[in-house]
C-alpha cells in the first residue's frame, strides 16, 4: 500500500508540472501530455492496481485523496486522472485472469493510459443502454463504435467501450470490452471548444477494429453489474473530488491573496460583506468534504451498491459537489470584485475555475439524477440512509 509521503510526493510533481503548462493547455483548448507523461512517470497512472501486479495498490481514500490534489492544480487533469482510476478499478475486479495479467502491469508501469467510451449518439452518457453492438466470429468481436464525447481519447493507449451483447440482445444488455489502441483504427472528428474543461479535449471518435473475446470485461451483458458496483460510484467519488479540490485551490489562492502585503492593502479585511462571504464559500466547501467523506466511507465498507440509500447518498454527493463547488467559486468572485474574480490573468484563477466547475452538473446531468434519487426515495418508504 502506498505510503501518503509518497503519494504527496508524487503528485507534488505532476502538480508542478501541469501548472506549468496550465495557461497554454487552457488557451489552446489542448490536452495536458506534460502531466499525463508525470502520471506515467510517477507510477500514478497505476494507483489503484495490485502490488502483485507492479501498481501502488492504492485505495479509494487514496483515490479521492490525488484528485483532490490535482484539482487545486486544473480540474481538466484531476478528471482525467479519476476517469482512469475509474477504468483500471473495472478492470482490477471484472477482468479475466489472462487479460489481467497481460495489461495491469502495462498500467502500472505508465505504458497505458485509458479512456472510457460510454457515450452515444441519441442516449448522452446513460450508461445501461447500448444501440452499438458487437459482432462475434467465433471467439473475435468486431467493435465498430461512434461516440460523442470521448475525454482524452485521441491520447489513449487503451478503451473500455460500452457496446451491446452479440446476437438479438435488447438495447439493455450492455457489454464492456477492452480495445487496445494497436487493435483499432481511432479517428477523431470535430472541434473541441468548450466554456471550460478545454485541456480534457473531450472530442468525437470512431472506433473501428477486432478483438479477442477474452477481452470482455465480466460477463457478456452484464455490464450493469459493473456499473453498479464500480463505475457509478468511483465516478461520483471521483468527479466530487475533483470539484472539490478546484474549489478549495480557488478559496486558498483569494485567501493568500487576500493576507499578502499587497492584498492588505487593496481590501477591507474587516469588511462585514467580504467576510461573510469567505464563511459562506469555507461552509459549502466543508459540507461537500463532509459528504464526499461519508460516502467514501460507505464505498470503503463494500457490499452492494444497489440499495436505494446508498445509491441515494452516492447521486446526493454529485449533485451536492456539483453545484456547491460552482457557488463556493461564484462567492468567491463577488467577494474579491472585477480585478481578481473576472480577469484571467489575476493569480486567483477565478475566471478558469468558475468556467471548469460550470461543466460539473453537465457530467452526467444532475436533472438525470434526481429523477433517478425521485424513483429511488419511493422505494425506501422507511427514510433509512447508508
Amino acid at each position: 500500500m502506498i505510503t501518503a509521503p509518497d503519494l504527496s510526493a508524487r503528485l507534488a510533481e505532476v502538480s508542478e508540472v501541469t501548472e506549468t503548462h496550465l495557461a497554454r493547455t487552457d488557451r489552446d483548448a489542448s490536452f495536458p501530455v506534460e502531466a499525463l507523461d508525470a502520471l506515467r512517470r510517477t507510477g500514478l497512472l497505476g494507483l489503484l492496481v495490485p502490488a502483485d501486479e507492479g501498481g501502488l495498490d492504492g485505495s479509494p481514500r487514496d483515490l479521492v485523496a490525488a484528485t483532490q490534489k490535482l484539482g487545486r492544480a486544473d480540474m481538466s487533469v484531476a478528471m482525467i486522472f479519476a476517469m482512469h482510476c475509474q477504468q483500471t478499478a473495472a478492470l482490477t475486479g471484472y477482468a479475466d485472469d489472462r487479460l489481467r495479467k497481460d495489461l495491469l502491469p502495462r498500467i502500472a508501469a505508465g505504458e497505458v493510459y485509458l479512456a472510457s467510451v460510454t457515450t452515444e449518439a441519441g442516449k448522452g452518457g446513460h450508461l445501461l443502454s447500448a444501440d452499438a453492438k458487437l459482432a462475434r466470429d467465433d471467439d473475435r468481436l468486431t467493435v465498430d463504435r461512434f461516440a460523442p464525447i470521448v475525454t482524452g481519447g485521441c491520447h489513449a493507449d487503451g478503451f473500455l467501450i460500452t457496446m451491446g451483447a452479440p446476437g438479438d440482445s435488447t438495447t439493455h444488455e450492455v457489454s464492456l470490452v477492452y480495445a487496445d489502441r494497436t487493435q483499432l483504427t481511432v479517428e477523431g472528428s470535430g472541434d473541441w471548444e468548450p466554456m471550460g474543461m478545454r485541456a480534457s479535449h473531450s472530442v468525437p471518435l470512431r472506433l473501428n477494429g477486432v478483438v479477442p473475446g477474452h477481452q470482455v470485461v465480466g460477463r457478456q451483458g452484464r455490464f450493469h453489474e459493473i456499473a453498479t458496483q464500480v463505475f457509478a460510484p468511483l465516478a461520483h467519488l471521483g468527479w466530487s473530488a475533483a470539484w472539490h479540490g478546484t474549489a478549495s485551490g480557488a478559496l486558498s489562492r483569494v485567501l493568500r491573496l487576500l493576507r499578502s502585503p499587497a492584498g492588505r492593502e487593496r481590501f477591507d479585511l474587516s469588511s462585514e460583506l467580504l467576510l461573510s462571504r469567505l464563511a459562506r464559500a469555507r461552509r459549502r466547501l466543508d459540507t461537500v468534504n463532509a459528504l464526499l467523506h461519508r460516502a467514501l466511507a460507505d464505498v470503503e465498507s463494500g457490499g452492494d451498491f444497489s440499495r436505494p440509500p446508498r445509491q441515494l447518498l452516492l447521486n446526493s454527493l454529485k449533485i451536492t459537489a456539483s453545484e456547491e463547488c460552482l457557488a463556493a467559486v461564484d462567492d468567491l468572485v463577488e467577494a474579491v470584485g472585477l480585478r481578481h474574480g473576472y480577469l484571467k490573468d489575476s493569480p486567483t484563477r477565478l475566471e478558469l475555475a468558475l468556467r471548469d466547475l460550470r461543466s460539473a452538473s453537465l457530467n452526467f446531468h444532475n436533472d438525470r439524477l434526481n429523477l433517478a434519487d425521485g424513483r429511488l426515495a419511493l422505494r425506501d418508504q422507511g427514510v433509512t440512509f447508508a
